[in-house]
């Protein structure tokens, strides 16, 4: 939408920020399909709302009464997660995912016969389109989750008081069409991570990251050592509509590459575009009751919703002996090479351009968009 546009990335021309809709004139069986989808969506929504509940009795209360036994512990709450979390996915109509590892020197599935298990301490590193893909790996891996904590940055002015004109001089009028410009923020420091159930994730699915002003955090590497688990890292720190991929924070400063001592697992997750029958699975724009306004569209979906999972081989990741960064990253990127060679794989394992945006510039998205639409 042109009010918004100065939150469209300079380099891609992608809006990053917006839900995608379907295309126009393809809506005319939705409209008569209306009582059928409203009905649907009710009971899935229930049923995803009963299933939260019993997630919070089993796993996040009875379970842990086994915690002074943690291997036990641990296999309880995995079987409970993971039957709870794919039955969530079935019940949306996300019934089948396809995964696969795919070679990114060779362009194709990789026949690579090293299996893709993290283990305890292990990092797996990700875009970040919704709370589905969240879902999606409690189901696998039963992962610890983080987010990132952070001194709000420093907003420069939402929208210069001046214009530019996009368009060809074609006659037409085109080039008249004038776009407000939006100053840059400034880039903000993530001071550190904080662990949250997959509750907790999922809700927050959507936002920008805390303000560190009173909240207790800790690095990547504090919480890596004491995990039990794999640790899911989202370098983008928001969720994007999927289109590209924001510009990574510097999550991992000083970090050598490539990486010893653990393992990086790098992950892609894409989202087919959205039509009349079946609503974009991407979440970019958080609700009040965030994320149950999404939940109940994706409950009208008449139709299978659709996704797949791009798995980069362990033996191309930056934790293999033989990773060179300066086949994925070029330029300057400060002190944090780890960050910038995830971006670069991600980035090729998806097939994504890479935006300047980032979360920062979600902040003003979402200042924006809360007052237009109040």
């Amino acid at each position: 939408m042109e009010k918004y546009s100065a939150f469209r990335d300079p380099g891609t021309g992608i809006q990053p920020f917006l839900t995608p809709v379907p295309l126009l004139g393809s809506s005319a069986v939705a409209r008569i399909a209306i009582p059928l989808s409203y009905t649907l969506a009710t009971i899935r929504t229930v049923l995803i709302m009963i299933i939260a509940t019993f997630y919070l009795v089993f796993v996040s209360g009875a379970c842990t009464v086994l915690t002074p036994v943690p291997p036990i512990h641990k296999a309880v709450s995995y079987i409970f997660t993971a039957l709870l979390s794919r039955l969530s996915l079935l019940v949306l109509g996300v019934w089948w995912i396809p995964v696969e590892q795919i070679s990114r020197k060779r362009g194709r599935p990789s026949v690579s016969r090293e299996p893709w298990a993290p283990g305890a301490g292990d990092l797996i590193v990700s875009n970040w389109v919704s709370w589905i893909e969240v879902l999606w790996l409690a189901f696998r891996f039963d992962p610890i989750f983080v987010l990132p904590v952070s001194i709000a940055p420093v907003q420069q002015p939402d929208i210069l008081p001046r214009a530019r004109g996009t368009g060809r001089s074609t006659g037409t009028g085109s080039a008249a069409v004038l776009h407000p410009i939006r100053s840059t923020s400034q880039r903000a420091n993530i001071s550190g991570f904080r662990k949250v159930s997959l509750l907790r994730m999922i809700t927050f699915t959507g936002n920008t990251p805390f303000d560190v002003s009173n909240d207790k955090h800790s690095s990547i590497e504090e919480i890596r050592l004491t995990a039990n688990r794999p640790v899911v890292v989202f370098p983008e720190c928001s969720t994007s509509n999927g289109r590209g991929l924001l510009r990574f924070a510097e999550v991992f400063k000083e970090r050598a590459v490539p990486v010893r001592g653990y393992r990086i697992f790098v992950m892609c997750v894409r989202y087919d575009p959205p039509t009349a029958l079946s609503p974009t699975l991407s979440h970019s724009i958080p609700s009040t009751l965030n994320p149950l306004s999404h939940v109940f569209s994706l409950a009208a979906a008449l139709r299978p919703l659709t996704m797949s999972i791009r798995l980069l081989p362990i033996t191309e990741s930056p934790s293999s002996p033989s990773f060179m960064a300066s086949e994925v990253i070029s330029g300057d990127v400060g002190n944090d090479t780890l960050s910038a060679a995830c971006a670069g794989l991600i980035s090729q394992l998806g097939k994504l351009k890479r935006m300047s945006l980032s979360w920062e510039d979600k902040i003003l998205f979402l200042k924006l968009y809360r007052k237009k639409e109040s």
